[in-house]
C-alpha cells in the first residue's frame, strides 16, 4: 500500500498553481473547473487543491532545506521555520542512516503551512 494522493485547501487556483508550479518544479498534471480541482504529480503521488479540502501538513522532500529556504525567501515565500536539524538517523529506520534530517517550514498561497525535508551526511560537532 502507499499513498495515493493529498488533498490540500486552495482558495484561489489560479494563484496555488503558480506557487506549487514554482516549488514543484513542473506544470500541473490536470485541472477540472468546474467544479474546481487542480492536480499536481509528485514523485509517485498526487496532490489535489481544492476549495473544498481541509488544510493539511504536507512535507516535500527537497535535495538541501537550506538552499530551498534561501531561494523560496528571495521569491518572498514566507519562512515559517528556518532550517534545523530535528532528528540524526543511526539506522534506516525512519531515514538513510547516518545522516541527519534536516527540516523548514514555509506558507504556501493560501496559507497553508508546507513542511521541506532533506537528508543530509551527519556532521558530529
Amino acid at each position: 500500500m502507499e499513498i495515493l494522493q493529498v488533498a490540500q485547501h486552495a482558495d484561489d487556483l489560479d494563484r496555488a498553481a503558480a506557487f506549487y508550479e514554482a516549488l514543484l518544479g513542473g506544470p500541473p498534471a490536470a485541472r477540472f473547473d468546474p467544479p474546481g480541482l487542480l492536480f499536481f504529480n509528485v514523485g509517485r503521488s498526487r496532490l489535489l487543491l481544492e476549495k473544498a479540502a481541509a488544510s493539511a501538513l504536507i512535507y516535500l522532500q527537497v535535495d538541501d532545506v537550506r538552499a530551498t529556504t534561501d531561494a523560496l525567501r528571495a521569491r518572498g515565500v514566507e519562512i515559517v521555520d528556518a532550517p534545523h536539524v530535528i532528528f540524526s538517523h543511526t539506522d534506516d529506520s525512519l531515514g538513510p542512516a547516518g545522516t541527519d534530517e534536516w527540516m523548514a517550514f514555509i506558507r504556501d498561497s493560501e496559507g497553508n503551512t508546507v513542511g521541506l525535508v532533506s537528508h543530509e551526511p551527519r556532521h558530529d560537532p
